[in-house]
C-alpha cells in the first residue's frame, strides 16, 4: 500500500486581463449605479456652483505656457474621454472596502474644489478665439463657460483615477505597456483641459495638488487600517 501523501496540483494561475475580469464582474451593479448616481449629482452641483458665485469671479492669469499649447478642435475627445476613464477605477475595485475607498476619496476631492469655487469663484480669461473655427469647442463653450477654473477638477479626477488604476493595474500583475496608455491617457486629458482652453496652468497645477493630497491620505489611511488589523 503506498502511503505517500497524495501531491496537490498547483493553482491555476490567473492572467492580469481575467483577474481584472473578476473584479468587473463583482459588486458590478453598485459600481454601475453608484458611478452613474455620483457623476450626475457633482454635476447638478458643480454648475449650480458656477451660475450662481456669491461674488465676482476673479480671472485666471495666464502663463508663457498657456500661450504655447496651440487650440485643438480635437482635444475634445480627450476632454470628453474623462468620464469614461474616472469610471474605470471604480469598476476594478476589488471589494466593498476598496469601493469605498475609492467613493470616499472621490467625494473628498470634489467637495474641497466645490468650496473653493464658491468661497472664490474664478474664471478662464476671455480668449480671442473664434470658436466658429472650432464647432466641437463651440459646443462646449456653450454648455460650459470656463467658470469654476481653479483648482481644475477635470485634472484632479484625471489624477486622481491614474494614480489608482497605476495600483490597481500593478496588484494584477499588467503589463508595462498597459501601465504606460493608463499614464498617457490622463496626461492626455491634462493636456486637452489647456488645449480646449478650459483651463490654465495655474488651474492644472491646482487640480493636481489637490489630487496628490487625497491621493496620499488616502495611501496612508489605508496602509494604517491594515496596520492595525
Amino acid at each position: 500500500m503506498n502511503s505517500r501523501p497524495a501531491i496537490s496540483s498547483p493553482a491555476p494561475s490567473v492572467s492580469w486581463y481575467q483577474a481584472l475580469g473578476r473584479r468587473i464582474a463583482t459588486l458590478w451593479v453598485v459600481k454601475m449605479i453608484g458611478t452613474t448616481v455620483g457623476i450626475s449629482g457633482f454635476f447638478v452641483i458643480y454648475f449650480w456652483v458656477m451660475h450662481n458665485p456669491p461674488s465676482e469671479p476673479t480671472v485666471m492669469p495666464l502663463t508663457l505656457l498657456d500661450h504655447w499649447v496651440g487650440v485643438s478642435d480635437d482635444a475634445m475627445l480627450l476632454y470628453g474621454s474623462l468620464w469614461f476613464y474616472i469610471s474605470l477605477a471604480p469598476a476594478f475595485a476589488k471589494d466593498k472596502a476598496e469601493l469605498w475607498a475609492c467613493a470616499r476619496d472621490a467625494a473628498l476631492m470634489a467637495g474641497v474644489g466645490l468650496v473653493v469655487f464658491w468661497f472664490f469663484p474664478t474664471t478662464v480669461p476671455a480668449f480671442a478665439v473664434d470658436w466658429a473655427q472650432y464647432p466641437t469647442l463651440q459646443f462646449l463653450k456653450s454648455a460650459d463657460a470656463g467658470g469654476n477654473a481653479f483648482p481644475s477638477l477635470h485634472v484632479a479626477f484625471a489624477v486622481f483615477t491614474a494614480v489608482l488604476l497605476e495600483r490597481q493595474l500593478h496588484a494584477v500583475g499588467s503589463p508595462a505597456w498597459v501601465r504606460v496608455l493608463n499614464m498617457l491617457w490622463a496626461l492626455g486629458i491634462v493636456y486637452s483641459t489647456l488645449a480646449t482652453r478650459q483651463h490654465v496652468l495655474l488651474d492644472v497645477l491646482g487640480g493636481s495638488l489637490l489630487a496628490a493630497v487625497v491621493s496620499w491620505a488616502g495611501n496612508t489611511r489605508s496602509r494604517l487600517v491594515w496596520t492595525g488589523a
